[in-house]
């Protein structure tokens, strides 16, 4: 059992997920700015807020994806496009929030 969970640490450690990609779900408004920018990550759903691609739903209705550094240009554009600033990057080593 203790050498399942090393090596579960060890492939997270060499995992080229970088960051963490949030989205503040339930104070959107629906704008689309996001999907416009990274249609790769995100999409707008029937309700009329967009949602992370293959997002992990929080039990208080944010989403979380992480995120290779490949992918973090085109998802800071979409967070920099957010005209009500709920998408953020944060660098999952650190724990820092980028945007």
């Amino acid at each position: 059992m203790e050498q399942e969970i090393q090596q579960a640490e060890e492939q997270n450690q060499k995992s080229d997920k970088k960051y963490i990609l949030q989205h503040d779900r339930p104070n959107c408004i629906g704008c689309a700015a996001c999907e416009v920018v990274a249609p790769d990550f995100w999409e707008m759903n029937q309700d009329g807020k967009s949602d992370i691609k293959q997002g992990k739903s929080l039990e208080n209705g944010c989403q979380e994806l992480e995120i290779e550094e490949k992918n973090y240009n085109e998802n800071k554009e979409a967070a920099d496009s957010c005209p009500v600033n709920v998408i953020h990057l944060v660098n999952k080593k650190t724990g820092e929030r980028i945007t």
